[in-house]
């Protein structure tokens, strides 16, 4: 039953979901490529431009628990509706900006349009899947980020490469076709997605009351029915904690990717269509680290030591060398292991949360770990502004994610210092046909 459950569940829903983050990464990070030129008309500094970012995850921060708790209360289907209209339009209006105070408007716009749907796909996920499976499932939703870099990056370089066709810039060509996507599927999302598992056509009622069983399991091993104040998730200081903790992580993968088109531009002799390849490259990694470091993680039974990786010797030693070739397999490392452990920690939450505690916990985490999606960017924009060196700005990244690994021994001691979901152990089968028993230790 469990394998036949589990396997219909990610057959029809992680294709679509992993497609819907894709658009929604790809639109995420255009703005690194239409830095290239949009930055020059507009007339502004480097620090100037990425207030733009910050300007987007000081809303999405604000407006993210807001959208978990509606999401809880209206459905899935129809919030990730309204998030995946609202975002392709503003996407296609960014378009028409003309002036500086334009720009931050409309990325402040995308961060309201787009808040809750990263946090709301997590918390979708705790709706389907027991906790066992979590950090599988969350990896193979953010395989969406590289897959966005090795399909987007090309495109948009070649999209920035019809400069002046039909009247329009290159990096109006840019946000139009990285907006009419999230459109088009925004009404697709309306018919496909299912709310939850109760109803749906193609499980059987004794698959769902076994989806039913294990989730009222786990819930109840917390203590939980799944209702109350949204609030009181607020005042868990793991809650707090892992959401300063996580931090680092967007920092560093925001301000990598919204710098490497730079980085790589300062190479020389490229075409913007070249530098979108070139920049592709550390996501191919990072796609591996994605699938790899999840599964170890969930049939080992261990957390932790996967969380906080190598990311900042990469980035040191990408940062020292003047070669590029070296430079670029710095940078790959260092890309992999920033993302790799992020499916990890994402499991966390759900060991101590449930019901509406978990989508207004969730969100409050992604909420405060996601301005570093904006300072990242910015940081490193007011480094490069006083070195002149987009790679030197490097070193503000690697100072972030040297704290993210001293700091997870200490994350590590207060999550497991409260209570926790007793949970099953795994018992589903691996890929040659054998049992594989995972304990819970972390």
């Amino acid at each position: 039953m469990e394998s036949t459950v589990m396997k219909a569940v990610t057959r029809r829903l992680m294709p679509f979901l992993v497609l819907l983050y894709l658009v929604a990464y790809i639109e995420r990070s255009n703005v690194g490529f239409a830095k290239l030129t949009l930055q020059d008309q507009l007339g502004l500094s480097n620090a100037a431009f990425t207030f733009g970012q910050v300007a987007f995850f000081i809303a999405y921060a604000i407006f993210e628990v807001p959208s978990n708790v509606y999401l809880d209360r209206f459905g899935a289907r129809r919030w990730f509706t309204r998030i995946m209209l609202s975002w392709g339009v503003v996407t296609v209006l960014t378009s028409l900006v003309s002036n500086d105070w334009q720009f931050y408007a409309a990325r402040f716009l995308l961060g309201v349009a787009e808040a809750g749907f990263y946090p709301g796909v997590l918390y979708y996920l705790t709706k389907w899947y027991p906790y066992r499976y979590r950090a599988r499932m969350t990896g193979w939703f953010m395989m969406s980020a590289p897959l966005a870099f090795i399909i987007g990056n090309p495109v948009m370089g070649a999209l920035d490469d019809l400069d002046g066709t039909f009247g329009l810039q290159g990096w109006q060509w840019i946000f139009i076709a990285t907006g009419v996507p999230a459109i088009v599927l925004g009404f697709v999302t309306l018919r496909l997605l299912p709310d939850g598992p109760e109803g749906v056509r193609w499980l059987a009622a004794e698959e769902q009351a076994w989806i039913a069983g294990e989730l009222n399991a786990e819930a109840n091993a917390l203590g939980e029915r799944g209702h109350g104040s949204p609030l009181r998730a607020l005042r868990d200081k793991r809650v707090v904690l892992l959401s300063l903790f996580y931090l680092c992580f967007p920092l560093g993968a925001y301000g990598l990717s919204f710098w490497l088109p730079t980085i790589v531009d300062g190479f020389g002799g490229l075409s913007t269509t070249a530098t979108g390849f070139i920049t592709a490259i550390p996501y191919v990694f990072v796609a591996i680290g994605l699938y790899v470091v999840p599964k170890l993680a969930d049939r080992s039974g261990t957390r932790y030591p996967w969380i906080a990786g190598t990311a900042a010797l990469g980035l040191a030693a990408s940062a020292l060398t003047g070669n590029h070739v070296l430079q670029m397999a710095f940078i790959s490392v260092a890309a992999m292991c920033i993302f790799a452990g992020q499916p990890v920690l994402w499991s966390l939450p759900s060991r101590f949360l449930t019901g509406i505690q978990a989508a207004s916990g969730i969100a409050v985490i992604n909420a405060v770990g996601n301005l570093g999606g904006g300072f990242g960017p910015m940081g490193i924009g007011v480094v490069v502004d006083r070195t002149g060196s987009a790679v030197g700005g490097l070193w503000f990244l690697v100072a972030a994610m040297v704290i993210a690994a001293v700091a997870t021994p200490g994350v590590r001691r207060l999550v497991e210092g409260g209570p926790v979901v007793a949970h099953a152990p795994d018992t589903s089968a691996t890929a040659t046909g054998r049992t594989k028993v995972s304990t819970t230790r972390d």
